[in-house]
């Protein structure tokens, strides 16, 4: 398995290019692309996805979905994990809801950046 990087940085998601079905569906549209650092990133395939979820505060129970996670590959061959936060918590930044969790590098995959 590839060594991958935590980052854990925000992500720019490109404008109008979220996946409507999903949204649709009530989960986050992952966008076609994404910046990060400066840096444009094409999504080539997503690899897997999954969700993050947590108990309520109030003592009810209930679970609430958190977070949805995409592993995906860029179109540079880069691996990476980003997450949508479905309802920002008090106190942080509420336009802020795209992630880069982690990335594994070509060099890392071993693909020397072509895309697998």
């Amino acid at each position: 398995m590839p060594q991958e990087e935590f980052i854990s940085e925000p992500i720019t998601p490109d404008a109008l290019t979220f996946d409507t079905a999903a949204m649709a569906a009530g989960v986050p549209g992952i966008p076609s692309g994404f910046t990060w650092r400066d840096r444009h990133f094409q999504i080539d395939a997503v690899i897997s996805n999954w969700n993050e979820s947590e108990g309520c505060t109030h003592g009810s129970g209930e679970r609430y979905l958190r977070k949805h996670f995409w592993k995906i590959r860029a179109a540079t061959g880069e691996t990476m994990t980003l997450y949508a936060v479905r309802k920002v918590k008090r106190g942080e930044r509420p336009k802020q809801r795209w992630w880069l969790y982690t990335m594994a590098s070509p060099e890392v995959l071993g693909l020397s950046g072509k895309s697998a």
